[in-house]
């Protein structure tokens, strides 16, 4: 055999993911960590009635649910007509052509970096007062995050189905204390009855609407991740659609519920008011009312677990854009490479423990708040990132199913996309307006346009990227957004190029070819 031909037959397993390991449970595992529901709850909510004065948020999180629940119809079609764990960069480039794919990638790492990365000044800034208040411990909060981060690297390369079960006993913790903690403020009404003021959709109206609409939209990001493990479940094309539609109508009863909940207790007429004195605590400080301080406690604990469990989800997702982007050789090729024993992302996933790492050193030597200018900016400009890949990829699933309708009725291809794709450009034409307000900086602060100049120069270095690609590297360039079966078409030059529809991985191909 000729050292090519050994090189083939290696090649794929170290450039293909584990298959088999994940089913739908372990999928919307993933998912809903990411989307940190007790995290939102605390943070989210509050800061939605504190900052906008509205008292419609439960309404919010409904539509919004409504609206992404309408882009994944399409969404999920096209998943079921190619697997790749690059989703938005695959999508993208097979819809709108690869130059803008490759922007759309870069867009990706910076947002979910940023989301990832943001969550270290969290967990640090949420369990330094909690260890100092119940053992006396005085921890900064970069010594927290940084045992975060090295928890974090360790299970990002390890298997993972591993990752699936931590995750889920920390994600059912997490909603049962939020089950619990809704049941007690539905029990306990500030005025001895149950009402339900807040879920008049009247109560969306004012001038703070744009904001607060998009702030609910931050308490689903990490919906869509579903996609990137298509590679590794059973049957993606089963698989995805259930998992994504599943977790876009949890996250949407949960969110709902919780903030109509919070409601009920403190009375609609002093909800502003308590949020805007409590913040983060007043969830915590009614489960204290109506439980005592061993609920408090525990919830706090959840809180951060609820941290933890999105930082590890985020990693996971971050490592497997880097990973496609390595395995089609976009970036470097070292990142296309998978662990033998665990089938994961290992070097994509060591970079980003690496970036992670930087950024708390960073933050840490420079004294700069990790609440605020790590966790808080970092992850809304991450949030926003999200917005324009949802709204770019709703596009490019009409363009898809415009050049082959793929057996698909026009209801997913062409009428809830397009209606998904005008919602969407509304919603990010809200978002850039109230960017600032999101932010919580003046409307003459530098991140007001930095973030969307940032995503901006992105996308287009990207796009500048593909076309060089094109005109320097065409077997690269051809390879774009087809996941595993890139390698096959880089491998050799009699091997045949897969079909669109069809679901080989390259090793499958190369077998069939030796």
């Amino acid at each position: 055999m000729t050292p090519l031909a050994l090189t083939a037959r290696r090649d794929p397993v170290r450039t293909t993911l584990a298959v088999d390991r994940l089913g739908v449970p372990a999928v919307v595992f993933f998912v809903m960590s990411a989307a940190t529901p007790l995290t939102v709850v605390a943070g989210v909510v509050t800061t939605g009635y504190a900052a906008t004065g509205l008292t419609g948020i439960p309404v919010a999180f409904i539509l919004v649910g409504l609206l992404l629940g309408l882009f994944s119809v399409g969404y999920v079609a096209m998943a079921r007509h190619m697997t790749n764990t690059g989703a938005f960069y695959a999508y993208i480039s097979q819809g709108l052509g690869r130059p803008i794919g490759v922007g759309a990638a870069w867009v990706a790492l910076v947002a979910y970096n940023g989301l990832q990365v943001g969550l270290y000044g969290a967990i640090g800034a949420a369990t330094s007062p909690l260890l100092d208040q119940w053992f006396g411990l005085n921890f900064p909060w970069w010594i927290i995050a940084l045992c975060a981060w090295a928890l974090t690297a360790i299970l990002g390369v390890l298997r993972v189905d591993l990752n699936g079960k931590v995750l889920a006993v920390l994600l059912v913790a997490e909603i049962v204390i939020i089950m619990i903690y809704n049941i007690g403020n539905l029990s306990h009404p500030a005025d001895g009855q149950v009402t339900f003021d807040t879920l008049n959709p009247g109560n969306l109206i004012g001038p703070a609407l744009g904001a607060l609409v998009i702030l609910a939209g931050l308490g689903f990001i990490g919906f869509e991740i579903g996609a990137t493990f298509g590679e590794e479940t059973r049957d993606p094309r089963r698989t995805v659609p259930i998992a994504t539609y599943l977790s876009v109508g949890l996250i949407g009863v949960i969110l709902a519920i919780s903030a109509w909940a919070m409601t009920v207790a403190t009375g609609p007429d002093r909800i502003v008011e308590v949020s805007r004195a409590e913040g983060t605590e007043v969830i915590f400080n009614l489960a204290g009312a109506h439980f005592g301080q061993a609920m408090v406690d525990i919830g706090h604990t959840l809180f951060v677990t609820s941290i933890l469990a999105a930082t590890f989800s985020f990693h996971h997702t971050t490592a497997r854009y880097m990973f496609a982007l390595g395995r089609e050789h976009v970036l470097p090729a070292a990142l296309g490479r998978t662990a033998r024993r665990s089938g994961a992302p290992r070097n994509a996933s060591l970079w980003q423990s690496a970036i992670g790492l930087t950024v708390i050193i960073m933050y840490a030597t420079n004294g700069w708040d990790p609440v605020v200018q790590l966790f808080y900016w970092l992850g809304t400009g991450g949030g926003l990132g999200v917005l324009f890949l949802i709204t770019t990829t709703s596009i490019s699933v009409i363009a898809f199913f415009a050049r082959d309708r793929h057996g698909e009725p026009a209801w997913r291809r062409v009428i809830a996309p397009t209606i998904a794709t005008l919602v969407l450009l509304g919603a990010i034409g809200l978002a850039i307006v109230n960017v600032a307000t999101l932010l919580g900086v003046p409307d003459d602060h530098p991140l007001a346009t930095g973030i969307p100049a940032v995503y901006l120069g992105a996308a287009f270095l990207g796009i500048g990227w593909g076309m060089i690609l094109k005109a320097t590297r065409p077997e690269v360039y051809a390879t774009i957004g087809l996941g595993a079966r890139s390698a096959s078409g880089r491998l050799s030059a009699t091997t045949p190029r897969p079909r669109a529809d069809d679901d080989r991985t390259a090793a499958d191909v190369l077998a069939a070819h030796p």
